[in-house]
Order: C-alpha cells, then sequence, then structure tokens
C-alpha cells in the first residue's frame, strides 16, 4: 500500500475529507474488531481458569507488582490508556506508543486470571486507539485526519467489545467532543463501530443477552406509565449519586496511592492485597474479575441482577468497592463492565424499594451510573436500544438524562467535564 501524498497548505474541501474519513475508518476497525475478538477470547479463558483454581486469587498482589513494574519500565506514556488517547485527539502531538496495545492486552489478562475487579472497555479502547495512532504515524496523517482516526480507534474498540456499534460510535464522539458543529465525525466513526463490530463477530465472538420484559405491551405507548415515570425519576437521581461517589472515590483513591507509595509497582500490589481482604470482610467471590457471569447459580451477576432475587440488597456498593481498588491501585482492565454490574444492582435494590419492575429498574441502572460517571447520555441510551430494544426508549433517554445531571462535574476519565 503506497502513502497517501502530504496535505498542502490549502484546506481539504469538506466532502473529500468525509470521504477520506471514512475509508480510514474500514481498515481501523478491521485492525480493532480484530484485536477485540482476541481479547474477548483471552478474557473467557482467563475467567474460566480463574474460576477452575480459586488459589489464583492469592497471586493478585505479586501480579500487580509485575504489572507495576512492567509499566514503570517499559510503560512510560502507556500509563495514560484512555485519558492518553483522549489527550491527542484534542492535541496531536507524541502519538500514542504502539506498546499500549500489547500492555493493555497482557495487563488485563492477568488482572482479571488473578481475581481483579475490572472491565473490558478500557482494553478495547485502548487497543483501538494505539492501533489507529500506528496508522497515523506510518502514513504522515496531516493532524484533522489523524483526530478522527483516533476518535475511530475508539469507535471501532467500544463497538466491537460490547457488540454495540451503534452507542460505539456516538460515545466516542460524545466523550470527546464537546463542540456540537463536530458531528460531522458522526459518519467515520459510524463506519469504523459497525466494521469493528462485524469483523469482531466474524471471529465468532458472542456478546451477553440482556432482556427486559416486565411488560407484554406492543407499541411503545404501552410503555409509558405516569407512576412509573416517577419511579424511573428517583431511580435515576440515585444512580447519577452512585456515579458521583464511584468517580470520586476512584480519583481520591488514585491520588492517594501515588501520594503515599511513591515506588508505583507496590501500588498494585498493595490494591491486591486490599481485594484479598475484601474477599474475606465480604465472605464471597462474586465481586471479582467481570462478574457477567458465573458457573455458581447461587453467585450474584450482571445477568443475575436482572431476576427477581438475583442480587442483595449491598452488592453495588460491594463491587464498587472491589472496583475502585483494583483500578484505583493500578490494574488495567476499564470500568464500564463494573458500572454495568453496580448500576444494574443498585437498579435492582430500587425496584424492591419502590415497588418497580426488577428487570427494566437493573436495564436503566446498567446504562444511567455509566452514562452518570463518563457523562455521555445520548451514547447511553442508543446503548439500552441496542442492548434491550426500543420499547422503552424513553425511559432510557429519562434515566440517562438526570443521571448525568446529578453526577458531579468530574467523569472517569478527565476532571472538571462540564467545566
Amino acid at each position: 500500500m503506497t502513502q497517501p501524498p502530504k496535505s498542502d497548505s490549502s484546506p481539504t474541501p469538506p466532502r473529500v475529507a468525509l470521504a477520506e474519513w471514512c475509508l480510514w475508518a474500514i481498515p481501523v476497525g478491521l485492525l480493532a474488531g480484530t484485536a477485540s475478538a482476541l481479547f474477548l477470547w483471552s478474557l473467557d479463558r482467563a475467567t474460566e481458569t480463574r474460576g477452575a483454581f480459586p488459589w489464583l486469587l492469592w497471586f493478585l498482589p505479586a501480579a500487580g507488582f509485575a504489572l507495576g513494574w512492567i509499566y514503570h519500565r517499559i510503560g512510560q506514556k502507556a500509563e495514560g490508556g484512555t485519558t492518553l488517547i483522549i489527550e491527542q485527539i484534542h492535541a496531536p502531538g507524541g502519538g500514542v506508543p504502539a506498546r499500549l496495545a500489547p500492555l493493555v492486552l497482557v495487563g488485563t489478562l492477568i488482572t482479571h486470571l488473578c481475581g481483579g475487579s475490572a472491565g473490558r472497555e478500557g482494553t478495547a479502547v485502548q487497543m483501538g486507539g494505539s492501533i489507529a495512532s500506528v496508522l497515523g504515524r506510518r502514513f504522515q496523517m496531516p493532524p484533522d485526519t489523524l483526530r478522527v482516526v483516533l476518535m475511530a480507534g475508539v469507535a471501532a474498540g467500544f463497538g466491537s467489545v460490547f457488540g454495540t456499534p451503534l452507542a460505539g460510535a456516538v460515545f466516542a464522539l460524545e466523550v470527546i467532543v464537546k463542540d456540537r458543529t463536530q458531528y460531522r465525525m458522526l459518519l467515520p466513526l459510524l463506519v469504523a463501530s459497525w466494521v469493528g463490530h462485524l469483523t469482531c463477530s466474524a471471529w465468532g465472538i458472542q456478546h451477553a443477552i440482556f432482556e427486559i420484559s416486565s411488560s407484554s405491551g406492543t407499541n411503545l405507548s404501552d410503555f409509558i406509565e405516569p407512576l412509573l415515570g416517577i419511579k424511573v425519576m428517583v431511580a435515576a437521581v440515585v444512580f447519577g449519586c452512585a456515579s458521583r461517589a464511584f468517580t470520586a472515590l476512584s480519583h481520591r483513591l488514585s491520588d492517594a496511592f501515588k501520594r503515599l507509595v511513591g515506588y508505583a509497582p507496590l501500588r498494585p500490589m498493595i490494591g491486591g492485597l486490599i481485594v484479598i481482604a475484601l474477599v474475606y470482610i465480604a465472605g464471597t467471590r462474586d465481586f471479582l474479575g467481570l462478574g457477567v457471569s458465573s458457573n455458581d447459580p447461587a453467585a450474584v451477576t450482571l445477568l443475575s441482577a436482572f431476576e427477581a432475587g438475583g442480587a442483595s440488597t449491598w452488592s453495588w456498593a460491594w463491587k464498587l468497592i472491589f472496583t475502585v481498588v483494583t483500578v484505583a491501585s493500578g490494574f488495567k482492565g476499564g470500568e464500564v463492565t463494573p458500572l454495568f454490574f453496580i448500576g444494574a444492582t443498585l437498579g435492582h435494590m430500587l425496584a424492591l424499594f419502590l415497588g418497580a419492575p426488577v428487570d427494566l429498574l437493573a436495564g436503566l441502572g446498567l446504562i444511567a451510573v455509566f452514562a452518570g460517571a463518563t457523562k455521555t447520555p445520548i451514547a447511553c441510551t442508543l446503548l439500552g436500544v441496542e442492548l434491550f430494544g426500543a420499547h422503552y426508549a424513553l425511559y432510557f433517554a429519562v434515566a440517562c438524562w438526570i443521571a448525568q445531571r446529578c453526577s458531579g462535574s468530574s467523569s472517569l476519565y478527565k476532571r472538571n467535564a462540564r467545566g
């Protein structure tokens, strides 16, 4: 493949630029989707291995020290993770290092193998951004094109790892671009996210299936009930407060680790010791790993939260603590799937308290807590539509908007996100 010519001083016509962005989005989607497929397959194997050998939990502190040492010695800029990608999109400079993709892949697998409570979106997004940055350097892309290609990497990573291409594209735009005039970038992001999703699926990867089936209505109007709407709004306020607590605790504990523990590799080692202690305090291992499903039918999982009796009153709080300690101390993986777990189990508890359908409030919690933590209510509304269907779209939008408004000014990826 030949290198495209460098741009001259004259601006590229908007339609030509848009076509170029869409063309670049295709290889980004193919590569990011393949990387996500490899990651998800490997993650399943790591989770299965941890389930078969529970004693691997005792290696979590040693694994944390090893990960911390690797990032300390060779990680350098890669330690910035998703925040680094966002910074490079806003002000392209040194680029995203190519080593970010393998480092975060291996780091996340080790985290999950030994029982750390972390997610997977951070890995997929960082791999997508790293791949896009490598393409940008290889073909000497001008800054405007590089910016869109990096955003395409984020979209393809998110869309492929969750099987939600529409939400992936809007997430990449909403979490990064606050200037709504830049929505012309949406088309190449859609291309990248959709290609990434199709590529990941073509490799045989299957995603968890969530259902909200508490109503028998068939039309959108059948699902709109005034009393239920009030309950949804009350729950949304609580979801926003949970987002705020998660974000604040994550930032503060991360700062505390950095302030009190000068040698970086010791931070995840200490975090691993705390996680082990939490297992014995909580009396369960339900809050380790992703928590999407479990071979133990009595375990609290993301999927069980949609069923009556599938979560306890404080399941959401335990998962929040386990995840904050894991991620803030330096383990890899991300926070989105744990946020899904926190939101769904919190919604389960609120449904019992408010007398609302358990599966509906679990689904609303899943998307709304995430919306509040990342300040992406539009993407999370679309996420709800892609995961659960369009019948409850109005409730999705209301819950995500209220949660985002009640979640404070900081987001997971940058502080003071709303100025």
